[in-house]
C-alpha cells in the first residue's frame, strides 16, 4: 500500500511515500519551541565547546603520554570518524524510533564517556574512549537540527538556525579560553569533567520539559546492510589519509571510494535506503548546499589546531594565552551567525553562503605568509575575517539543506548535513596529518623541527585557500529550487 502526501510547503508538489511513514505531530506552541530552542542551544553548546577546548590542551596530553604530532592528531580524529561513521544512519534511525529519544540518548552516552575521560591511563584507551564520545556525539548532531527544523516553519527557520548556531560558535569561543584555564589550573582532564553537569541538565530538560516525539517514518524497516557498507567506505577513506604518502594510504583512500560507489548503487536498489540518492541526484539544491559545507569544513577545521600549535610551539605562549586569541574568530561568529540566519530568511541561501565562503578563502590565503616571526595583530586580522567568512556562510547553508527536504527526511537531511561537516574535518585533520608526514616526520615538536613545521602550516593555508575558491563555485552553482515530481524538494 502506497500513499500520495502533499509537500508541507508546496501545495502544488506531491510525493509517493511509504504507507507506514504517519503524519507528523500537531505543530508546537511558542512556549514549546522555546523549549526545544533551549535544549538545542545547549546541545549545540556543548560538543563544539568539548572539541575547541581539547585543541588547546593537545600539547599537555602528548606531554603526559609522550605522543608525536600525528597521534596528537588523532585525538581529534578518532571523535570526528566515529561521529561520522553514525550520524546519516542515526538519522535515519532518529527518523523512525524519534529523534527526542536518540537525542536523550546521545547526551547520555557523551557525558558518560566525558567522565571516563577523566580516568583514562593510556593512550589506546584516551582514543578508545573518544572513539565513544563520538558516537554520542553522532546522535547529538543527528538530530538536534532535524528537531529544529520539525519544530520551527520556513519563515521562522533561519532565525532559529541562526541562533542554534551562534551557541555553537559561543562554545567554540569559551571552549579554547577555558580549556587553556582549566589544563593550568587543574590539568587537561578537567576540561572533560566540565561536559557532565551540562550533559545532566540538558537530559533532565529533555526529561522534564520537552513534550511529543517526532518519527515521521515510524515503522520502517533500517537499512543495516547499507548502513555497514557507508561506515567501511568511510573508514577506508578516512584511515587512509592519516598513512598518506604510503601505499597503503592511497590503497584505502582508492578502496573507499569504490566502497562508497558500491554503497551508491545499493541504495538505489533498495526500496527503504538509509539515505534516500535522490536527494543528492534529484535535489540541487541539497546536493551543492552539502558539498559547500564539505569543502567549507574541510578548508577550515585544521586551522585552530594548527594556529593553537604554532602560538605555544613556535610563539611561546601559555595554553591560556593561546586560547584567549583564538576566542577572537569564534567571537565573531557569533555577532554575524543570528545575522546572517535571519538573512536567509529573506534572502536566497546561495548570495549570503557564497559572500561568506568568498571571505573565508581571503583569511586564509593570508595566513599562507605566516612565519615565526608573524606579530600577533597579523594572526588577529586573519582570525577576524575567518569568523566573518564561517559566520556568513554556516546559518544560510544549514537553513539551504534542511529546507529544501520534507519533513520525513529532517533525521536523514540533519545527519548528511553532520556528516559532511565531520567528514569535512576530516579532510581538513588528514591534510594536516598528510603534511605533517611528508614534511616533518614522527617526531615531537622541538625547536630543531619548527621550520619544518612552518613550512607544514603555510603549505596546509595554500592548499585550504585553493579548496574555499572551489567552495565558492559550489555554493553558487546551487542555483534555483526546481521541483521534481516523486522527489521530496521543497520551493521557497
Amino acid at each position: 500500500m502506497r500513499l500520495i502526501v502533499q509537500s508541507d510547503t508546496d501545495p502544488g508538489t506531491t510525493t509517493d511515500v511509504p504507507a507506514i511513514c504517519h503524519v507528523p505531530p500537531k505543530p508546537v506552541s511558542v512556549a514549546g519551541k522555546r523549549i526545544v530552542l533551549l535544549i538545542a542551544v545547549l546541545a549545540g553548546f556543548l560538543t563544539p565547546f568539548d572539541g575547541s577546548a581539547v585543541n588547546i590542551a593537545l600539547p599537555a596530553m602528548g606531554a603526559e603520554f609522550h605522543m608525536d604530532a600525528i597521534m596528537l592528531s588523532w585525538i581529534a580524529t578518532a571523535y570526528l570518524l566515529a561521529a561520522a561513521l553514525f550520524l546519516v544512519p542515526i538519522g535515519k534511525i532518529a527518523d523512525i524510533y524519534g529523534r527526542k529519544r536518540i537525542f536523550l540518548y546521545g547526551i547520555a552516552v557523551f557525558s558518560l564517556a566525558s567522565l571516563i575521560m577523566t580516568m583514562v591511563a593510556s593512550t589506546n584507551l584516551l582514543i578508545a574512549v573518544r572513539i565513544i564520545q563520538g558516537f554520542g556525539g553522532a546522535m547529538i548532531f543527528g538530530t538536534s537540527v532535524a528537531i529544529l527544523t520539525s519544530v520551527f516553519p520556513p519563515g521562522e527557520r533561519g532565525r532559529a538556525l541562526g541562533i542554534y548556531i551562534t551557541a555553537v560558535y559561543v562554545g567554540l569561543t569559551i571552549g579554547p579560553f577555558l580549556g587553556g584555564v582549566l589544563t593550568e589550573s587543574f590539568g587537561w582532564r578537567s576540561i572533560f569533567f566540565v561536559n557532565v553537569p551540562i550533559g545532566i541538565m540538558i537530559c533532565l530538560l529533555v526529561l522534564w520539559k520537552l513534550e511529543g516525539e517526532w518519527a515521521e517514518c515510524e515503522g520502517e524497516r533500517f537499512d543495516l546492510i547499507g548502513s555497514i557498507i557507508y561506515a567501511s567506505a568511510l573508514v577506508c577513506a578516512m584511515y587512509g589519509f592519516s598513512l598518506v604518502p604510503a601505499i597503503s594510504g592511497i590503497a584505502l583512500i582508492a578502496a573507499g571510494t569504490v566502497i562508497g560507489i558500491i554503497f551508491a548503487l545499493y541504495e538505489m536498489r533498495i526500496p527503504m535506503p538509509v539515505l534516500d540518492m535522490r536527494l543528492l541526484t534529484h535535489n540541487r539544491i541539497f546536493a551543492f548546499s552539502n558539498l559547500a559545507a564539505l569543502i567549507n569544513y574541510s578548508a577550515t577545521f585544521a586551522v585552530t589546531f594548527l594556529l593553537s600549535l604554532d602560538l605555544q610551539y613556535t610563539k611561546g605562549f601559555s595554553p591560556e594565552q593561546a586560547g584567549l586569541i583564538l576566542i577572537i574568530q569564534p567571537a565573531v561568529m557569533v555577532v554575524v551567525s543570528p545575522v546572517a540566519g535571519r538573512l536567509s530568511d529573506r534572502i536566497d541561501s546561495q548570495i549570503v553562503a557564497s559572500t561568506g565562503m568568498a571571505f573565508t578563502a581571503f583569511g586564509l590565503f593570508l595566513l599562507v605568509f605566516l612565519t615565526e616571526l608573524t606579530p600577533l595583530w597579523y594572526m588577529l586580522a586573519c582570525l577576524v575575517m575567518l569568523g566573518v567568512g564561517l559566520g556568513l556562510f554556516s546559518s544560510p547553508n544549514t537553513n539551504a539543506i534542511m529546507s529544501s527536504v520534507e519533513k520525513r527526511y529532517y533525521g536523514v537531511a540533519s545527519g548528511m548535513n553532520g556528516t559532511v561537516r565531520l567528514v569535512g574535518q576530516m579532510l581538513s585533520m588528514g591534510v594536516a596529518m598528510m603534511l605533517f608526514s611528508l614534511i616533518i616526520g614522527r617526531v615531537e615538536i622541538t625547536p630543531e623541527y619548527y621550520s619544518q613545521f612552518i613550512r607544514s602550516l603555510q603549505s596546509a593555508f595554500a592548499l585550504f585557500t585553493i579548496f574555499c575558491l572551489l567552495g565558492i563555485a559550489a555554493s553558487l552553482k546551487r542555483g534555483k529550487r526546481q521541483p521534481v515530481p516523486g522527489v521530496p524538494v521543497q520551493k521557497k
